[in-house]
């Protein structure tokens, strides 16, 4: 039988994809486009926000219209939360939420032997194990994205995630490692650790001895692996011993994602953050101590309830203070059971998008602003594809980079490099070696 999938949100959500259809072919199960036809659909959805959850429903309906016959299973963040409703709602099959992905297999089975469509969302309780999932590839030919951590207990006044995602659970260093040696040998060099919260990285521990330093140790010790990136982090994180520890990581880009999501102190209270602008500047300096010419990346949530003209105006003076390589801005949408859904001071839809796209065409300038400092200096690219017969790759501060025609590269080996330009999609480069040798 053939399946074909598609996800939704974020790269946790990709490599829950990806798990699942690697045990799906082992099955014996043969995987095709989404956009052919085939016996059954999977669809990895997401609800961080209303926009999520109307691409996840849009889609399912539409397989099921134009492909009446197929079976649709839908998982992750949007199945957890609505479960048994989305058998009605989106003509669903199967629908399994977050922690029952490593069954995907026994699942489907139940449903070709008793033909009968139902859920298999189980409810997230404190102290449930990390579900055992794990990939040999990906789509990336060069990077790999690696699950070490699922589930966050901040619970920040506008977050669903945490009631759809659980508890912190927390991947053992030695299961991370075997994973990573086998992406090592199937030709993956560069890696990037992600999780909901990865901050939180055995938090769950009693004893208090792991730390998110221990699974970037782990994925360090692997000999062919050549750059370790991390997932997006809370300034929390960024301790003078942590800043410390990855300056004896070498292989550790120095391109970090700071989550900030306001700059207006009374705005992150009303949030529930746990920092203010003053400890995330110190964070960000203390990684700028070990990596001078660090990007920093983030997410801004604009529109919050209350948010007022000065309060606007401090995010917009933080993020220039910050010089950021690149931002991702969202308009607030308020999800339903979260407190901030009920806040006062609700933003209309027209004054969140003004200032989203004001905020975004700001990002826009400040990425410029920021490659613009490379001009001249030496870096390394990974190459990734060739376009138009120009190799195309990334430095270790994620600056996409074309290389000149005539440049010989072998994906997942580095080449020296020295910046040249911009260009629309990123930068220019001649290779050193060619140049000086």
């Amino acid at each position: 039988m053939t399946i074909a999938y598609h996800t939704l949100g974020c790269k946790v959500n990709q490599y829950d994809t990806q798990a699942m259809r690697e045990l799906l072919e082992a099955a014996g199960y043969e995987t095709v486009s989404f956009q052919e036809t085939a016996d059954i659909y999977l669809i990895n959805t997401c609800t961080v926000t209303g926009t999520g959850d109307r691409k996840s429903l849009q889609l399912a309906r539409r397989v099921k219209r134009e492909h009446p016959e197929s079976l649709l299973i839908l998982c992750g963040c949007l199945a957890q939360k609505q479960g048994e409703a989305l058998l009605a709602e989106a003509q669903a099959d199967l629908v399994l939420g977050n922690q029952e992905r490593n069954r995907i297999v026994t699942l489907l089975e139940r449903l070709l032997r008793d033909g009968q469509p139902f859920s298999a969302v189980s409810q997230l309780t404190s102290g449930m194990p990390f579900e055992p999932l794990r990939i040999t590839s990906m789509t990336d030919h060069t990077r790999a994205t690696v699950k070490i951590q699922e589930g966050c207990d901040n619970h920040c006044t506008y977050c669903i995630i945490p009631s759809v995602r659980g508890p912190i659970r927390s991947r053992g260093p030695e299961d991370i490692r075997h994973e990573v040696l086998q992406l090592c040998d199937a030709g993956y060099s560069e890696v990037v650790l992600t999780g909901i919260h990865l901050a939180s990285y055995g938090r769950e521990d009693p004893s208090g001895r792991r730390t998110l330093l221990d699974a970037i140790h782990a994925v360090h010790s692997v000999a062919g692996i050549q750059r370790i990136r991390l997932g997006s982090l809370e300034p929390v994180v960024a301790t003078p011993a942590f800043c410390q520890a990855l300056r004896e990581m070498p292989k550790v880009c120095p391109q970090f994602h700071l989550a900030l999501q306001s700059g207006s102190d009374t705005v992150l209270a009303r949030m529930r953050r746990r920092y203010n602008t003053a400890q995330y500047m110190a964070a960000a300096e203390r990684l700028r101590d070990v990596y001078p010419h660090a990007a920093f990346t983030t997410d801004v949530l604009t529109g919050f309830p209350g948010e007022t003209e000065e309060e606007y105006a401090e995010t917009k003076a933080f993020i220039r203070r910050m010089g950021y390589a690149r931002i991702h801005v969202f308009p607030f949408s308020p999800r339903e059971g979260t407190p901030a859904a009920k806040m006062p001071g609700q933003l209309s839809s027209a004054e969140k998008e003004a200032r989203a796209r004001e905020l975004i065409a700001l990002g826009e300038k400040l990425s410029r602003a920021y490659q613009q400092t490379w001009i001249g200096e030496a870096s390394s690219v990974l190459p990734e594809e060739a376009i138009q017969g120009c190799w195309e790759g990334y430095t270790p501060e994620y600056i996409r980079v074309t290389l000149p025609p005539q440049a010989v590269c072998q994906p997942g080996q580095p080449i020296p490099v020295r910046l040249t330009g911009l260009t629309p999609r990123g930068m220019s480069a001649e290779i050193i070696s060619q140049k000086e040798g």
